[in-house]
């Protein structure tokens, strides 16, 4: 009897072994070739066939990128019978090579199988609008915004942005309120109808007493009109200039050690006026010299005492703030920026923190 039921057990495993769906595919791969951009949505269908002798059933499918839609079959496919996968790529903005990989999971072994998808994207031609994002009148420039980056304390920099007149009359693009730090010109000044021309940018950081990230904020003048709602923004992160050292002047530099580069308030009334102290020491063997400080927020003001001033070898100094609440409320955390000669932290960045609470408001 124990035979015949072991017997009974092993035919029935063997037929459910062999009694489940099977899935075949027409391919794996799909190569859409080079296309252009503009030709838009590209599919291909990907055939499934059931070789099994149970219902096949996709039961979902990963794509590896938002840009990839797969579309599949949702009922179960019976045996000998077909079905199929969709796979879409959207080539907007995508322009270049792809290779996109969708993730097919189903009832049958194995569960998960890949299917591929590449071609190649001819990029649309863009539109003078894409290209020129900023329009003044009937000029358009590249951007509103002149990026100098980094910028060494000792040098001048020079950056362009390319600009359109699309207009059917000639116009004159100026600058007002430039400051000495700063020039800018239109070349060719005066753009004919359709003509492209330069805007040639020089920062001058020698005469710029400010560090770290700074900007300004340039009026455009069309035909001599100054647009007083537009703005030109330039900007620079400046920087000291330490190419010119050597090994043994780095060995010897100043070394800005600060005890604590973080001071927490705790609560604290609004409308209140609290000092933060952030002591720091000369950890090198030359002078140390706090070259700037500023705050992010006009609530915290720097007490100068340090800036400029010499910090010999082996000497400990602070940094001294005040921070006005005002109408915060809850959490608030505010930066100040350090700028030094030390070489290796050149730019220091404290956080001071604070609870404030405010009187609670009658109803």
């Amino acid at each position: 009897m124990k035979k015949i039921v072991f017997v009974l057990t092993l035919a029935f495993f063997t037929l459910s072994l062999l009694s489940q769906p099977e899935m075949k595919l027409s391919g794996s791969e799909h190569n859409f070739g080079t296309f252009k951009e503009e030709a838009g949505k590209q599919t291909f269908d990907f055939i499934v066939m059931n070789t099994g002798n149970q219902p096949l059933v996709i039961q979902n499918i990963a794509a590896s990128c938002g840009c990839t839609t797969p579309e599949w079959t949702k009922s179960p496919i019976p045996p000998k019978g077909t079905g199929k996968i969709t796979a879409i790529y959207d080539p907007a903005n995508r322009p270049g090579p792809f290779n996109k990989t969708l993730s097919v999971y189903t009832n049958s072994k194995p569960e998960v199988v890949v299917l591929v998808i590449k071609g190649e994207v001819i990029p649309r031609e863009k539109t003078v609008e894409e290209l020129f994002t900023f329009p003044v009148g009937q000029v358009r420039f590249e951007s509103n915004h002149l990026a100098f980056t980094n910028v060494k304390k000792t040098e001048k920099k020079s950056r362009v942005m390319q600009t359109i007149n699309t207009g059917k009359t000639p116009v004159k693009v100026e600058f007002e309120g430039v400051p000495a730090h700063l020039t800018l010109k239109s070349n060719p000044e005066t753009l004919k109808p359709g003509q492209k021309g330069m805007i040639e940018g020089t920062y001058d950081a020698t005469k710029n007493q400010n560090w770290g990230n700074v900007s300004d904020m340039i009026k455009v003048k069309i035909d001599g009109v100054v647009q007083n709602k537009v703005f030109y923004y330039v900007s620079a992160n400046l920087v000291e200039d330490f190419s010119g050292l050597s090994k043994e002047d780095i060995a010897n530099a100043p070394v800005f050690k600060l005890a604590s580069n973080n001071v927490d308030l705790g609560k604290i009334p609004g409308s209140a006026a609290k000092e933060v102290e952030f002591t720091f020491t000369n950890e090198g063997k030359s002078d140390l010299v706090i070259r700037h400080i500023k705050a992010t927020c006009g609530c915290t003001a720097i007490q100068q005492g340090t800036q400029g001033t010499g910090i010999k070898p082996g000497q400990s100094n602070s940094i001294k703030a005040v921070f006005n609440s005002g109408s915060y409320k809850g959490k608030v955390t505010k930066a100040i920026y350090v700028y030094t000669n030390d070489p290796k932290n050149s730019e220091v960045v404290l956080m001071l923190s604070a609870d404030v609470q405010q009187p609670a408001t009658a109803q």
